[in-house]
C-alpha cells in the first residue's frame, strides 16, 4: 500500500503523527498540515501551513463566506490557492504527499478534492489524514485497494509514526 490515511475523532494526535513523520522525512515531504487558531485557549479557526512554509486561514469564526461549517466560515481560496498547489507541486517533484486534511472545510473544494485523487492514483506515496465522520466522498478513498486506514486510538498513537515510516521504506 503506498496510500495511508489515519483517521480518528478529534484531537486524538493525528496531526501530530504526521507531523513526527514530516519531521523524520524533511525535504522528501510536501503538502499541507492543519492546526487549530486559538485566542485565550479558544478554537476560533483553522490554519493551513505547507511544508514549503506558506499559509493562510482556512477557516475562522470572523470570515464571511458562502461556506460554513459549524460556527466556522471557511475560505475556499485559501486551500485552493495554497493547499491544491502544494499538493500538485508534490506529485510533480516525486515527494511523499501529506495532506493533513481531508476533512469537511477541505472537501467543499472540487479542485480539492481533484487533487486528492491525483495524488492517491500518482506514483508518490501519500500520507493523510482523514474525517472520522463517514462521508461519501471519503469512504470512497478508503475503500481503494491502494488506499490502508489506520483508526489513532489511545493506545496505538505513541507506534503509528515508527510503523507508517517502516511501511514507506518497504
Amino acid at each position: 500500500m503506498k496510500n495511508i490515511l489515519l483517521t480518528g475523532p478529534p484531537r486524538i494526535g493525528k496531526t501530530t503523527i504526521v507531523r513526527g513523520i514530516i519531521s523524520e522525512l524533511g525535504d522528501k515531504c510536501a503538502g499541507f498540515c492543519t492546526e487549530e487558531i486559538k485566542e485565550s485557549d479558544e478554537r476560533v479557526g483553522f490554519k493551513l501551513s505547507t511544508i514549503s512554509k506558506k499559509s493562510c486561514v482556512l477557516s475562522h469564526k470572523e470570515i464571511r463566506s458562502h461556506y460554513h461549517v459549524g460556527k466556522y466560515g471557511v475560505d475556499l481560496e485559501c486551500v485552493e490557492g495554497v493547499g491544491v498547489p502544494a499538493i500538485k507541486q508534490g506529485i510533480k517533484a516525486g515527494k511523499v504527499i501529506v495532506i493533513d486534511e481531508v476533512g469537511k472545510m477541505e472537501i467543499l473544494s472540487r479542485r480539492f478534492r481533484l487533487a486528492v485523487l491525483d495524488a492517491l492514483d500518482s506514483k508518490s506515496p501519500v500520507i493523510g489524514t482523514m474525517q472520522f465522520k463517514r462521508h461519501p466522498f471519503c469512504e470512497k478513498i478508503k475503500a481503494r485497494k491502494d488506499v490502508e486506514v489506520f483508526e489513532v486510538t489511545e493506545e496505538n498513537r505513541g507506534a503509528l509514526a515508527a510503523t507508517i515510516l517502516a511501511r514507506l521504506q518497504q
